[in-house]
């Protein structure tokens, strides 16, 4: 019977991750170790846990010096970031329409966000027009008593539309609003301005149709 050679499995040693050096760049995800050298410093993306250097985001490695940080490959523009100043109403989703765009500049000096999954979001028009901010401000100045008001106004023409079931779109909300202007702001939500106001609205749509 001939011989069989046989191998008995050893415990390979893990290789300890590698800490950037001079020029080199590699990608890691949220979580990866990027060094187990205390000699750097956190730079931002990254987080220390556990005496390791860990990635906070997806991107690559970049040192300067000692400063370790990671770029993302791709954070999203301000238009999808962090909402600043206005109201949210929440409503049912099968009552928002479905359109091309959902960031709508009303001329009555206000903007909306309609999210198809029923969040409106409410808010002053920027002065200065950014493509890429769409909701989101850094301005944290009080809204003059103007704008307060305005905005309060499309969020009761909202819920108003949304009592009468009429599907919210950027002219059914400023139809409703022109309709409302001659009530006060609180007048809006009694049962019986809402019925009048969504009833000249719908009319309004109506005519527009043709």
């Amino acid at each position: 019977m001939a011989a069989v050679a046989m191998r008995l499995p050893v415990i390979r040693k893990a290789v300890a991750p590698r800490g950037p050096r001079g020029g080199e760049k590699h990608l890691v995800v949220p979580g990866d170790t990027i060094t187990t050298d205390t000699g750097y410093m956190r730079g931002h993306g990254t987080y220390v846990d556990e005496e390791k250097l860990v990635a906070s985001v997806a991107g690559a490695v970049e040192r300067v010096n000692k400063l370790v940080c990671v770029t993302p490959l791709k954070t999203r523009s301000l238009k999808y970031g962090k909402l600043g100043q206005g109201v949210l109403v929440q409503v049912s989703p099968s009552l928002v329409k479905r359109q091309k765009t959902h960031f709508h500049d009303l001329p009555c000096g206000a903007s909306v966000i309609l999210g198809n999954n029923g969040f409106i979001w409410i808010y002053p028009t920027p002065e200065q027009k950014d493509e890429e901010a769409g909701g989101f401000t850094t301005n944290l100045e009080p809204v003059p008593l103007s704008d307060r008001e305005v905005i309060s106004r499309l969020r009761n023409c909202v819920v108003a539309l949304v009592t009468q079931k009429l599907m919210l779109f950027d002219t059914s909300i400023l139809y409703c609003y022109e309709a409302s202007l001659p009530h006060q702001i609180k007048d809006i939500l009694k049962p019986e301005v809402m019925e009048e106001i969504v009833l000249e609205t719908r009319q309004k749509l109506l005519d527009l149709e043709g």
